[in-house]
Protein backbone atom coordinates (compact mmCIF):
# COMPACT_ATOMS: atom_id res chain seq x y z
CA UNK A 1 0.00 0.00 0.00
CA UNK A 2 1.08 3.52 -0.19
CA UNK A 3 1.14 6.43 2.37
CA UNK A 4 1.17 10.00 1.24
CA UNK A 5 2.16 13.01 3.67
CA UNK A 6 0.98 16.50 2.43
CA UNK A 7 1.82 20.18 4.35
CA UNK A 8 -1.76 21.58 5.20
CA UNK A 9 -0.53 24.80 5.25
CA UNK A 10 2.66 26.89 3.80
CA UNK A 11 5.10 24.56 4.46
CA UNK A 12 7.24 24.22 7.55
CA UNK A 13 4.60 21.95 9.44
CA UNK A 14 6.67 18.93 10.63
CA UNK A 15 5.79 16.86 7.49
CA UNK A 16 9.83 15.54 8.04
CA UNK A 17 8.94 14.29 11.39
CA UNK A 18 6.06 12.63 10.05
CA UNK A 19 7.53 10.87 7.72
CA UNK A 20 10.05 10.03 10.16
CA UNK A 21 7.31 8.57 12.61
CA UNK A 22 5.61 6.30 10.18
CA UNK A 23 8.44 5.75 7.77
CA UNK A 24 9.43 2.76 10.00
CA UNK A 25 7.22 0.20 8.25
CA UNK A 26 8.21 1.83 4.82
CA UNK A 27 10.22 -0.08 2.35
CA UNK A 28 10.46 3.10 0.49
CA UNK A 29 10.09 6.65 0.52
CA UNK A 30 9.62 8.73 -1.96
CA UNK A 31 10.29 12.68 -2.93
CA UNK A 32 7.54 13.78 -5.42
CA UNK A 33 7.86 17.50 -6.04
CA UNK A 34 10.15 20.47 -5.29
CA UNK A 35 13.99 20.99 -4.91
CA UNK A 36 16.39 21.74 -2.77
CA UNK A 37 14.67 25.15 -1.82
CA UNK A 38 12.53 22.78 1.05
CA UNK A 39 13.90 22.24 4.50
CA UNK A 40 13.19 19.92 6.72
CA UNK A 41 14.58 18.76 10.18
CA UNK A 42 14.58 14.98 11.47
CA UNK A 43 15.66 14.36 14.82
CA UNK A 44 16.90 10.37 14.83
CA UNK A 45 18.09 9.16 18.22
CA UNK A 46 18.77 12.33 19.27
CA UNK A 47 20.91 13.67 16.33
CA UNK A 48 19.24 16.23 14.36
CA UNK A 49 19.59 16.85 10.73
CA UNK A 50 18.90 19.14 8.24
CA UNK A 51 17.80 18.29 4.95
CA UNK A 52 16.78 20.34 1.93
CA UNK A 53 16.86 18.07 -1.52
CA UNK A 54 16.85 13.97 0.17
CA UNK A 55 13.67 12.52 1.41
CA UNK A 56 13.35 12.50 5.20
CA UNK A 57 13.16 8.64 5.17
CA UNK A 58 17.08 8.94 4.84
CA UNK A 59 17.69 9.03 8.11
CA UNK A 60 15.86 6.28 9.10
CA UNK A 61 17.89 3.98 6.51
CA UNK A 62 15.14 4.03 4.20
CA UNK A 63 15.10 3.15 0.44
CA UNK A 64 14.55 7.30 -1.06
CA UNK A 65 13.60 8.26 -4.51
CA UNK A 66 13.97 11.60 -6.28
CA UNK A 67 10.76 11.33 -8.25
CA UNK A 68 10.61 12.67 -11.69
CA UNK A 69 8.12 15.50 -10.57
CA UNK A 70 11.69 17.28 -8.50
CA UNK A 71 13.95 19.30 -9.82
CA UNK A 72 17.28 18.28 -8.74
CA UNK A 73 20.59 20.17 -8.09
CA UNK A 74 23.74 17.23 -8.45
CA UNK A 75 25.68 19.86 -5.87
CA UNK A 76 23.50 19.10 -3.41
CA UNK A 77 22.28 16.29 -3.75
CA UNK A 78 25.70 14.90 -3.42
CA UNK A 79 26.75 17.63 -0.48
CA UNK A 80 23.75 15.96 1.40
CA UNK A 81 24.73 12.37 0.79
CA UNK A 82 28.55 12.97 1.91
CA UNK A 83 27.63 14.62 4.97
CA UNK A 84 25.38 11.98 6.06
CA UNK A 85 27.69 9.55 5.77
CA UNK A 86 30.39 11.23 7.27
CA UNK A 87 27.91 11.28 9.67
CA UNK A 88 27.86 7.57 10.04
CA UNK A 89 24.61 6.90 7.86
CA UNK A 90 24.43 4.71 5.46
CA UNK A 91 21.89 6.66 2.79
CA UNK A 92 20.29 4.55 -0.15
CA UNK A 93 19.05 7.04 -2.77
CA UNK A 94 18.35 6.83 -5.84
CA UNK A 95 17.18 9.64 -8.42
CA UNK A 96 14.53 9.25 -11.52
CA UNK A 97 16.05 9.93 -14.91
CA UNK A 98 12.97 11.90 -16.05
CA UNK A 99 13.47 14.11 -12.76
CA UNK A 100 14.95 17.92 -14.13
CA UNK A 101 18.35 19.27 -12.54
CA UNK A 102 18.88 22.88 -11.55
CA UNK A 103 22.00 24.37 -13.69
CA UNK A 104 24.13 27.17 -11.98
CA UNK A 105 22.23 30.08 -14.53
CA UNK A 106 18.79 28.91 -13.24
CA UNK A 107 20.17 30.21 -9.72
CA UNK A 108 21.35 33.42 -11.24
CA UNK A 109 18.00 34.17 -13.50
CA UNK A 110 16.04 33.27 -10.15
CA UNK A 111 17.80 36.21 -8.44
CA UNK A 112 17.34 38.91 -11.02
CA UNK A 113 14.55 37.81 -12.18
CA UNK A 114 12.94 38.57 -7.80
CA UNK A 115 15.54 41.86 -7.72
CA UNK A 116 13.51 42.96 -11.59
CA UNK A 117 10.30 41.95 -9.84
CA UNK A 118 10.80 44.35 -6.49
CA UNK A 119 12.35 46.78 -8.57
CA UNK A 120 8.80 47.20 -10.42
CA UNK A 121 6.54 46.75 -7.03
CA UNK A 122 5.44 44.56 -5.14
CA UNK A 123 5.84 41.54 -6.96
CA UNK A 124 8.43 39.63 -5.39
CA UNK A 125 7.75 36.09 -4.61
CA UNK A 126 10.20 35.57 -1.83
CA UNK A 127 11.84 32.72 -3.68
CA UNK A 128 14.69 30.91 -2.09
CA UNK A 129 17.14 31.85 -5.09
CA UNK A 130 17.99 28.17 -5.68
CA UNK A 131 16.22 28.09 -8.90
CA UNK A 132 13.62 26.09 -8.48
CA UNK A 133 11.39 28.41 -10.71
CA UNK A 134 13.49 29.16 -13.96
CA UNK A 135 14.27 25.24 -14.04
CA UNK A 136 10.75 24.35 -13.90
CA UNK A 137 10.02 26.99 -16.46
CA UNK A 138 12.07 25.19 -18.52
CA UNK A 139 10.33 21.72 -18.27
CA UNK A 140 6.95 23.03 -19.30
CA UNK A 141 8.98 25.07 -22.14
CA UNK A 142 10.94 21.81 -23.38
CA UNK A 143 14.01 23.12 -22.74
CA UNK A 144 15.01 21.66 -19.64
CA UNK A 145 17.68 19.00 -18.96
CA UNK A 146 16.87 15.82 -17.49
CA UNK A 147 18.61 13.45 -15.02
CA UNK A 148 19.09 11.08 -17.42
CA UNK A 149 20.67 13.28 -19.89
CA UNK A 150 23.67 13.92 -17.54
CA UNK A 151 24.81 9.94 -18.41
CA UNK A 152 25.20 10.56 -22.09
CA UNK A 153 27.71 13.17 -22.38
CA UNK A 154 27.37 13.83 -26.48
CA UNK A 155 23.27 14.32 -25.38
CA UNK A 156 24.26 16.49 -22.40
CA UNK A 157 26.98 18.76 -24.51
CA UNK A 158 24.07 18.95 -27.62
CA UNK A 159 21.28 20.33 -24.81
CA UNK A 160 23.88 22.99 -23.18
CA UNK A 161 24.91 23.95 -26.54
CA UNK A 162 20.99 24.37 -27.24
CA UNK A 163 19.71 26.26 -23.64
CA UNK A 164 22.53 28.26 -23.10
CA UNK A 165 22.67 30.70 -25.53
CA UNK A 166 18.88 31.33 -24.45
CA UNK A 167 19.82 32.18 -21.49
CA UNK A 168 22.83 34.14 -21.93
CA UNK A 169 20.54 36.33 -24.50
CA UNK A 170 18.00 36.67 -21.49
CA UNK A 171 19.80 37.73 -18.97
CA UNK A 172 22.41 40.03 -21.29
CA UNK A 173 19.60 41.75 -23.46
CA UNK A 174 16.13 41.61 -21.18
CA UNK A 175 18.18 42.26 -17.50
CA UNK A 176 20.83 43.96 -19.33
CA UNK A 177 23.04 42.10 -16.79
CA UNK A 178 26.66 40.26 -17.61
CA UNK A 179 26.37 36.71 -17.84
CA UNK A 180 29.14 34.96 -15.84
CA UNK A 181 31.10 31.80 -15.35
CA UNK A 182 27.08 30.26 -14.93
CA UNK A 183 26.86 30.60 -18.69
CA UNK A 184 30.33 29.15 -20.05
CA UNK A 185 29.12 26.30 -21.94
CA UNK A 186 32.41 23.89 -21.63
CA UNK A 187 32.54 24.73 -18.00
CA UNK A 188 28.69 23.67 -17.47
CA UNK A 189 29.50 20.62 -19.65
CA UNK A 190 32.66 19.38 -17.45
CA UNK A 191 31.22 19.46 -14.27
CA UNK A 192 27.83 18.31 -15.34
CA UNK A 193 29.52 15.27 -17.15
CA UNK A 194 31.20 14.53 -13.74
CA UNK A 195 27.91 14.27 -11.98
CA UNK A 196 26.38 11.95 -14.54
CA UNK A 197 29.60 9.65 -14.34
CA UNK A 198 28.81 9.88 -10.20
CA UNK A 199 25.24 8.90 -10.79
CA UNK A 200 26.09 5.78 -12.87
CA UNK A 201 28.95 5.08 -11.06
CA UNK A 202 26.81 4.55 -7.80
CA UNK A 203 23.71 3.40 -9.84
CA UNK A 204 21.59 6.07 -8.57
CA UNK A 205 20.06 6.62 -11.58
CA UNK A 206 16.26 4.68 -12.30
CA UNK A 207 13.05 4.70 -14.26
CA UNK A 208 10.79 5.51 -11.37
CA UNK A 209 7.41 4.58 -11.97
CA UNK A 210 8.68 1.55 -13.37
CA UNK A 211 10.84 1.05 -10.71
CA UNK A 212 7.96 1.57 -8.18
CA UNK A 213 5.43 -0.55 -9.65
CA UNK A 214 7.85 -3.43 -9.78
CA UNK A 215 8.08 -3.23 -5.77
CA UNK A 216 4.51 -2.46 -5.23
CA UNK A 217 3.82 -5.24 -6.60
CA UNK A 218 6.37 -7.64 -4.88
CA UNK A 219 4.56 -6.65 -1.81
CA UNK A 220 6.56 -2.91 -0.55
CA UNK A 221 5.21 -0.09 1.28
CA UNK A 222 5.52 3.06 0.10
CA UNK A 223 5.52 6.44 1.43
CA UNK A 224 5.26 9.32 -0.80
CA UNK A 225 6.44 12.82 0.79
CA UNK A 226 5.66 15.93 -0.12
CA UNK A 227 7.45 19.33 0.36
CA UNK A 228 6.36 22.84 0.45
CA UNK A 229 2.98 22.84 2.01
CA UNK A 230 -0.84 23.52 0.15
CA UNK A 231 -0.80 26.80 0.14
CA UNK A 232 2.06 27.50 -1.84
CA UNK A 233 0.57 24.93 -4.60
CA UNK A 234 0.91 26.68 -8.01
CA UNK A 235 -2.69 25.88 -8.33
CA UNK A 236 -4.10 25.81 -5.23
CA UNK A 237 -2.24 28.55 -3.18
CA UNK A 238 -2.09 32.13 -3.41
CA UNK A 239 -0.83 32.58 -6.39
CA UNK A 240 1.78 34.15 -7.31
CA UNK A 241 3.17 34.02 -4.20
CA UNK A 242 3.73 30.42 -4.13
CA UNK A 243 6.43 27.63 -5.31
CA UNK A 244 6.35 26.26 -8.96
CA UNK A 245 5.09 22.80 -8.37
CA UNK A 246 2.34 21.09 -6.81
CA UNK A 247 2.81 19.55 -3.33
CA UNK A 248 -0.72 18.76 -2.76
CA UNK A 249 -1.53 14.62 -3.00
CA UNK A 250 -2.02 14.71 -6.55
CA UNK A 251 0.97 15.52 -7.71
CA UNK A 252 2.52 12.00 -5.55
CA UNK A 253 0.96 10.27 -8.40
CA UNK A 254 2.30 12.54 -11.26
CA UNK A 255 5.56 13.10 -9.71
CA UNK A 256 6.39 9.24 -9.49
CA UNK A 257 5.01 7.42 -12.42
CA UNK A 258 2.11 5.58 -11.00
CA UNK A 259 -1.03 5.86 -11.44
CA UNK A 260 -3.91 7.78 -9.13
CA UNK A 261 -5.74 4.33 -8.46
CA UNK A 262 -2.33 3.22 -6.87
CA UNK A 263 -1.91 6.46 -4.80
CA UNK A 264 -5.51 6.66 -4.19
CA UNK A 265 -5.80 3.55 -2.82
CA UNK A 266 -3.25 4.48 0.51
CA UNK A 267 -3.77 7.30 3.09
CA UNK A 268 -3.01 10.72 2.79
CA UNK A 269 -2.28 12.08 5.84
CA UNK A 270 -2.34 16.10 6.34
CA UNK A 271 0.23 17.45 8.35
CA UNK A 272 -0.99 20.34 10.88
CA UNK A 273 1.24 22.99 12.69
CA UNK A 274 -0.95 23.77 15.88
CA UNK A 275 -0.31 27.46 14.81
CA UNK A 276 0.69 29.39 11.40
CA UNK A 277 3.62 30.04 9.88
CA UNK A 278 5.07 31.09 6.31
CA UNK A 279 8.06 32.42 5.37
CA UNK A 280 8.00 34.52 2.30
CA UNK A 281 5.52 37.42 0.84
CA UNK A 282 2.20 37.29 0.12
CA UNK A 283 -1.35 37.05 2.60
CA UNK A 284 -1.67 35.87 6.16
CA UNK A 285 -5.01 36.54 7.59
CA UNK A 286 -4.44 35.46 11.02
CA UNK A 287 -0.73 36.71 11.56
CA UNK A 288 0.39 37.84 14.60
CA UNK A 289 3.87 39.52 13.87
CA UNK A 290 5.51 40.83 10.82
CA UNK A 291 8.75 40.39 9.19
CA UNK A 292 10.77 42.94 7.46
CA UNK A 293 10.29 41.86 3.52
CA UNK A 294 7.95 39.86 3.68
CA UNK A 295 4.84 40.79 5.44
CA UNK A 296 2.93 43.36 3.16
CA UNK A 297 2.91 47.20 4.95
CA UNK A 298 5.38 45.43 7.49
CA UNK A 299 6.87 48.70 8.97
CA UNK A 300 4.38 51.62 8.74
CA UNK A 301 3.90 51.93 12.17
CA UNK A 302 0.92 50.72 12.61
CA UNK A 303 1.82 46.95 14.31
CA UNK A 304 0.45 46.06 17.84
CA UNK A 305 3.05 45.92 20.02
CA UNK A 306 1.37 42.97 22.28
CA UNK A 307 0.89 40.99 19.14
CA UNK A 308 4.34 41.35 17.96
CA UNK A 309 5.66 39.78 21.45
CA UNK A 310 3.40 37.23 21.16
CA UNK A 311 4.50 36.31 18.01
CA UNK A 312 7.87 37.12 18.64
CA UNK A 313 7.78 34.64 21.90
CA UNK A 314 6.29 31.50 19.30
CA UNK A 315 8.84 32.19 16.73
CA UNK A 316 11.38 31.24 19.44
CA UNK A 317 9.76 28.54 21.16
CA UNK A 318 8.84 26.47 18.37
CA UNK A 319 12.42 27.74 16.54
CA UNK A 320 10.84 29.52 13.34
CA UNK A 321 13.39 29.91 10.94
CA UNK A 322 13.67 28.77 7.79
CA UNK A 323 15.69 25.27 7.65
CA UNK A 324 17.42 26.61 3.92
CA UNK A 325 17.36 30.14 4.27
CA UNK A 326 17.71 30.96 7.94
CA UNK A 327 14.86 33.45 7.73
CA UNK A 328 12.22 34.14 10.55
CA UNK A 329 9.29 32.81 9.67
CA UNK A 330 5.85 34.60 9.93
CA UNK A 331 3.68 34.11 12.65
CA UNK A 332 -0.47 33.82 12.90
CA UNK A 333 -2.67 31.76 14.45
CA UNK A 334 -3.97 28.56 13.14
CA UNK A 335 -6.63 29.20 10.16
CA UNK A 336 -9.26 27.02 9.90
CA UNK A 337 -10.37 28.19 6.01
CA UNK A 338 -6.80 27.50 5.00
CA UNK A 339 -6.89 23.51 6.55
CA UNK A 340 -10.30 22.86 5.16
CA UNK A 341 -9.09 24.17 1.35
CA UNK A 342 -6.16 22.29 2.32
CA UNK A 343 -8.17 18.79 3.39
CA UNK A 344 -10.30 19.08 -0.24
CA UNK A 345 -7.40 19.49 -2.06
CA UNK A 346 -5.56 16.36 -0.99
CA UNK A 347 -8.69 14.56 0.11
CA UNK A 348 -6.72 14.10 3.91
CA UNK A 349 -7.84 10.60 5.35
CA UNK A 350 -5.67 11.76 8.79
CA UNK A 351 -4.11 14.39 9.77
CA UNK A 352 -1.21 15.09 12.38
CA UNK A 353 -0.94 17.60 14.83
CA UNK A 354 2.26 18.75 15.84
CA UNK A 355 3.86 21.96 18.24
CA UNK A 356 0.83 21.82 20.59
CA UNK A 357 3.59 22.34 23.11
CA UNK A 358 5.20 25.56 21.43
CA UNK A 359 1.54 27.13 22.57
CA UNK A 360 1.57 25.89 25.82
CA UNK A 361 1.27 28.51 29.02
CA UNK A 362 -0.24 31.14 26.72
CA UNK A 363 -3.69 32.62 28.18
CA UNK A 364 -5.57 32.37 25.39
CA UNK A 365 -5.35 30.05 22.22
CA UNK A 366 -7.17 31.81 19.23
CA UNK A 367 -8.03 30.15 15.78
CA UNK A 368 -9.40 31.94 12.64
CA UNK A 369 -12.55 29.89 12.51
CA UNK A 370 -13.48 31.69 9.07
CA UNK A 371 -13.41 34.76 7.19
CA UNK A 372 -16.21 37.89 6.49
CA UNK A 373 -15.62 38.68 3.15
CA UNK A 374 -17.94 41.59 1.06
CA UNK A 375 -20.27 41.30 4.38
CA UNK A 376 -20.62 37.43 3.60
CA UNK A 377 -19.28 34.68 5.90
CA UNK A 378 -16.82 32.40 4.24
CA UNK A 379 -15.16 29.28 5.50
CA UNK A 380 -12.58 28.12 2.53
CA UNK A 381 -10.11 30.61 0.90
CA UNK A 382 -10.54 32.83 -1.98
CA UNK A 383 -9.57 31.57 -4.96
CA UNK A 384 -8.12 35.11 -5.93
CA UNK A 385 -5.50 36.30 -4.13
CA UNK A 386 -6.29 39.86 -4.44
CA UNK A 387 -9.34 39.22 -2.11
CA UNK A 388 -7.43 38.12 0.62
CA UNK A 389 -6.62 41.30 1.40
CA UNK A 390 -10.69 41.99 1.92
CA UNK A 391 -10.62 39.14 4.61
CA UNK A 392 -11.78 39.71 8.04
CA UNK A 393 -10.88 36.77 10.64
CA UNK A 394 -13.29 35.56 12.66
CA UNK A 395 -12.04 34.31 15.80
CA UNK A 396 -12.73 30.76 18.17
CA UNK A 397 -11.07 31.52 21.38
CA UNK A 398 -9.82 28.78 23.82
CA UNK A 399 -8.36 28.42 27.03
CA UNK A 400 -4.42 28.13 27.22
CA UNK A 401 -2.81 24.93 28.79
CA UNK A 402 -0.24 24.62 31.09
CA UNK A 403 3.15 23.73 29.98
CA UNK A 404 3.68 20.58 31.14
CA UNK A 405 6.12 17.03 30.97
CA UNK A 406 5.57 16.54 27.31
CA UNK A 407 8.03 13.85 27.26
CA UNK A 408 5.48 11.77 30.10
CA UNK A 409 2.55 12.88 28.32
CA UNK A 410 3.89 11.13 24.90
CA UNK A 411 4.68 8.07 26.82
CA UNK A 412 1.20 7.82 28.86
CA UNK A 413 -0.78 8.70 25.60
CA UNK A 414 -3.78 10.88 24.47
CA UNK A 415 -5.76 11.07 27.72
CA UNK A 416 -2.71 12.84 29.23
CA UNK A 417 -2.84 15.86 27.08
CA UNK A 418 -4.19 19.02 29.02
CA UNK A 419 -7.66 18.87 28.55
CA UNK A 420 -8.02 22.42 26.90
CA UNK A 421 -5.43 21.21 24.66
CA UNK A 422 -7.51 17.87 23.73
CA UNK A 423 -10.65 20.66 23.24
CA UNK A 424 -8.76 22.39 20.66
CA UNK A 425 -7.28 19.20 19.03
CA UNK A 426 -10.74 17.84 18.53
CA UNK A 427 -12.36 21.50 17.73
CA UNK A 428 -9.98 20.91 14.70
CA UNK A 429 -11.03 17.25 14.23
CA UNK A 430 -14.89 17.92 14.03
CA UNK A 431 -14.19 20.60 11.53
CA UNK A 432 -12.33 18.45 9.31
CA UNK A 433 -14.21 15.30 9.47
CA UNK A 434 -11.37 13.78 9.57
CA UNK A 435 -9.54 11.54 12.46
CA UNK A 436 -6.63 13.17 14.24
CA UNK A 437 -3.85 10.22 13.84
CA UNK A 438 -0.81 11.49 15.95
CA UNK A 439 0.06 14.80 17.85
CA UNK A 440 3.35 16.15 18.32
CA UNK A 441 4.12 17.19 21.33
CA UNK A 442 8.23 17.75 20.95
CA UNK A 443 11.07 17.54 18.54
CA UNK A 444 11.65 13.71 18.32
CA UNK A 445 10.32 10.74 17.13
CA UNK A 446 9.93 9.54 20.65
CA UNK A 447 7.66 12.88 21.49
CA UNK A 448 4.54 12.19 19.57
CA UNK A 449 1.01 10.40 20.80
CA UNK A 450 0.33 7.94 17.93
CA UNK A 451 -3.00 7.19 17.54
CA UNK A 452 -3.01 5.43 14.05
CA UNK A 453 -0.42 3.72 12.12
CA UNK A 454 -1.39 4.13 8.91
CA UNK A 455 0.06 1.23 7.73
CA UNK A 456 -1.51 -1.35 9.73
CA UNK A 457 -4.67 0.39 11.16
CA UNK A 458 -3.61 -0.31 14.76
CA UNK A 459 -5.09 2.40 17.22
CA UNK A 460 -4.09 3.55 20.20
Amino acid sequence: MTVTIVGSQFGDEGKGGAVDLYGEAADIVVRYQGGDNAGHTVVHEGEEYKLSLLPSGVVRGKECIIGNGCVVNPETLFDELDTLRERGLDPSVRVAERAHVIFPYHRVIDGIEEDDKDEKGDLTVGTTGRGIGPTYEDKAGRRGIRVGELLDSELLRSRLEYVVPQKRALVEDVFGVEAGSEFDVDRLFETYRDYGERLAEEGMTVDCGTYLQRRIDDGDEVMFEGAQGTLIDIDHGTYPYVTSSNPTAGAASVGSGLGPTVVGRGDVIGVVKAYLTRVGTGPLPTELGGVEGQTPGYGDGTADEEEEELATYIRDEGGEYGTVTGRPRRVGWLDMPILRHAARASGFTGIVVGHIDVLAGLDEVRVGHSYEVDGEEVTTVPPITEAWSRCTVNYRRFDGWSDVDWSAVARDGYEAIPENARTYLEYVQEELDTPIYAVGVGPGREDTVVLEDPFDGSTE
